[in-house]
């Protein structure tokens, strides 16, 4: 029995988020994620202006008057969310923990997939796969999708993409759009991420709060990293800390910028004190201009 307190969760962002999806998505998802070919319709009779390949020269021969196949896009996909639950992801300064945000994010992906009648998947993991959910069609599935999501107790406490990305292709072998939501706080995954994106459609959803890149001036504190639990005092009123600190996050976010430029991936940067709605826009017309 789920309690009621997590249903009106549950409730409340299949609200807000479908609202997101029918006022601003409507429409974008599907010319952006196209289907995965073409297949036959029927065959008419030829029209001025229909491409002359098209001819269908059997039934041309025996009607005695030309016609043409007709073939419609394939439309159905599968998508499948990859959801980053690290400790690391517990972690925000603003309105909502990077956690929160990555679920609501799922919430958008899955209800824009189920709109146009595709299937979704869902895949929570730390540095261990957490729940595995396979592609289901329906909005009972999403909302399942959205549960879990949102209440999903994990067990680990890393961060993991090699391991993910490498279960993904194991367990689904036909091609998806796959969207990975996670602060990306892990090493080695460059060759994963690169079979993968040559199966599937990868995109990375980066979630990064305003604190990982600069440090307020608040004097002496004390820095704890989520995932190994080492902590750290530092004097946040030293400048030059604050510069090398900025410095240091930066290079990163760079050099994970372009090891998904180096493998084709496309990288939707959400930040927890900006709308989130405002990257995803950005995503979808980039798409669409590219196409």
């Amino acid at each position: 029995m789920i309690p009621k307190e997590v249903l009106r969760n549950i409730r409340r962002i299949q609200i807000t988020t479908s609202r997101l999806v029918t006022d601003v998505f409507a429409g974008q998802y599907h010319s952006v994620f196209k289907g995965m070919g073409m297949e036959f319709d029927e065959v008419r009779v030829y029209q001025p202006g229909d491409e002359i390949r098209s001819i269908d020269w059997n039934v041309t021969a025996r009607t005695g008057s030309p016609h043409v196949k007709k073939f419609v896009e394939e439309r159905e996909l599968t998508v499948m969310l990859l959801l980053d639950m690290s400790l690391s992801c517990r972690f925000g300064t603003h309105r909502k923990f990077k956690s929160q945000l990555a679920a609501e994010l799922c919430s958008v992906f899955a209800l824009s997939a189920v709109k146009n009648n595709d299937k979704v998947g869902f895949i929570a993991f730390t540095d261990r796969i957490e729940k595995f959910v396979p592609p289901r069609k329906g909005v009972r599935h999403v909302l399942r999708v959205i549960r879990e999501a949102l209440y999903l107790k994990a067990k680990g406490t890393g961060t993991d993409i090699n391991s993910v990305v490498e279960y993904l292709n194991r367990v689904l072998k036909r091609r998806a759009v796959v969207f990975i939501i996670s602060d990306f706080y892990a090493a080695n995954y460059k060759k994963a991420l690169s079979i993968a994106n040559k199966r599937h459609d990868v995109i990375a959803v980066t979630i990064t709060d305003p604190r990982e890149t600069e440090l307020p001036d608040v004097g002496i504190i004390r820095l704890d990293d989520a995932e190994s639990g080492k902590g750290y005092m530092v004097d946040t009123s030293d400048r030059s800390l604050r510069q090398e600190y900025k410095k240091n996050s930066l290079r990163v976010f760079d050099e994970r910028k372009r090891l998904f430029s180096s493998v084709n991936v496309d990288n939707i940067e959400i930040r927890t004190d900006i709308p989130y709605s405002k990257s995803l826009i950005k995503f979808f017309k980039m798409r669409e201009r590219r196409r």
